[in-house]
């Protein structure tokens, strides 16, 4: 367990250690392909990498655009609950906020549902839960998944940590992947920001990713949120938990997540002493790509128009857009009242324009959910992803989705930047035999016939 390893670190040394990289460090570090060590991690985050920022985010370029093309994942967050029995002091949901919780029944949750598919074509659904396992705990993530598998092909779930068996139970509802935030790794900064409720645990919480690989999830996503302890600190965390799972399970975390504290209902986010500016979370983004190339990186509506296009190039490949943070909310929009959400999001653009903001910026937005329904996942997945080989599947898979959202959702404008893309973007696709059985399917997907895929 990741617990075991983390109780023989010495935090204080592992600070002083990133403060003693030297400039030939950093150079070694970036001579590095794959195969970064705790060594190259630590150097990639220190003091003596300034001075490589600059060749750092050329790096990351060029790994993302290696392993993840230009296309973009879309995927969307759904709430079903905000009920939650822990006091995290930072979250919007802990439980001495007297905020109105809801429990969205299962009626609400098909609304919900038909209400995300009426956006786009979404297939990667994020399920979101508070932590209180008594009133939604196992059977009801379980009846949510039932729910959704008519219409969504890729199902994950970022809710409490659950026990190995828990996770296998799921996965025969459908559930695809799981994300868990460590928040962080500095176990006593975790403990004071987790004062009371089973969150308080910092054993349990961290070795939440070892479970669900034991219970046959191949496909976890990590992450902290940063802002809470000092950043470098935190990267050396996520980075070690990575190469953990790796080491292990075979085949490292799917995502990694840079989420920054947010304002909440009765969260202020200037209350804490580490918050990072732009600067230095585009360095974090553009250091995780160069440390673990073959992962992909999630940055959500946390963070503004601004901030997220700063980031795509040096390494983010899935994002959300349109989102809700509220109980529900795609459905029904939330009375301002109500004020149910986790976080307020920074980025309340409509989907339509943020697929068409990704489009002007020379992006491929994807609805593609292909390695799951293929099979292609975990080791499979990750052997693909560090060959550069998955891009044989995404860019013809994205361009195919892109065109069903094109003629099935878009504004005029929107799908007149789209068919343009398709066109250009069709050439890139490197054999030529699969250039045209794109092209065929997209005749196919004019006439209304939907869902190809390689």
């Amino acid at each position: 367990m990741f617990s075991d390893e983390l109780e023989k670190i010495s935090w204080e040394e592992t600070t002083k250690a990133i403060y003693s990289k030297t400039d030939a460090d950093v150079r070694r570090a970036l001579g590095k392909k794959e195969h970064l060590d705790v060594n190259d991690f630590m150097a990639l985050i220190s003091p003596a990498a300034t001075p490589y920022l600059e060749v750092m985010a050329r790096l990351s370029q060029k790994y993302t655009m290696e392993r993840f093309g230009k296309t973009i994942s879309m995927f969307v967050p759904l709430y079903i609950t905000n009920s939650c029995t822990n006091s995290c002091v930072y979250c919007g949901f802990h439980i001495s906020n007297p905020m109105k919780r809801t429990i969205l029944t299962e009626e609400e949750i098909i609304n919900e549902y038909k209400a995300i598919k009426r956006l786009a074509p979404f297939e990667n659904l994020l399920l979101v839960t508070g932590e209180n396992p008594a009133a939604a705990g196992v059977p009801y993530i379980a009846r949510a998944l039932d729910l959704a598998k008519p219409y969504f092909s890729n199902l994950q779930i970022e809710v409490m940590p659950l026990k190995a068996e828990e996770y296998k139970e799921l996965t025969h509802h459908g559930l695809n992947g799981v994300i868990c935030f460590q928040e962080t790794y500095n176990k006593e900064s975790y403990e004071h920001l987790h004062p009371t409720g089973p969150k308080h645990d910092y054993a349990y919480h961290t070795e939440a990713m070892d479970r669900a690989m034991e219970g046959g999830i191949d496909d976890v996503g990590i992450g902290v949120l940063f802002g809470l302890e000092l950043y470098r600190y935190e990267f050396a965390g996520l980075l070690m938990h990575a190469e953990h799972l790796e080491s292990v399970f075979g085949v490292g975390p799917h995502t990694i997540s840079v989420p920054r504290i947010r304002h909440a209902d009765d969260i202020d986010p200037s209350a804490f002493d580490n918050g990072i500016d732009d600067d230095t979370f585009a360095k974090i983004v553009a250091c995780i790509r160069v440390a673990v190339p073959y992962t992909g990186m999630i940055v959500s509506t946390r963070e503004s128009q601004e901030s997220r296009e700063r980031v795509l190039s040096l390494g983010v490949s899935q994002i959300s857009g349109g989102s809700s943070t509220s109980v529900g909310g795609y459905y029904e929009k939330e009375a301002e009242e109500d004020k149910s959400a986790q976080f307020d999001v920074s980025d309340n653009r409509t989907l339509d324009e943020i697929v068409k903001w990704l489009m002007d910026l020379g992006y491929i937005p994807s609805f593609c959910t292909a390695c799951y329904r293929e099979g292609r996942t975990g080791d499979r997945f990750m052997s693909l992803c560090k060959s550069g080989q998955i891009q044989n599947c995404c860019l013809p898979n994205a361009l195919m989705t892109l065109k069903e959202y094109l003629i099935d959702y878009a504004a005029p404008e929107t799908k007149e930047i789209g068919e343009s893309l398709i066109l250009e973007e069709i050439k890139s696709i490197p054999k030529e035999k699969i250039q045209e059985i794109v092209r065929k399917n997209l005749v196919e997907i004019e006439k209304g016939n939907r869902d190809f895929r390689f």
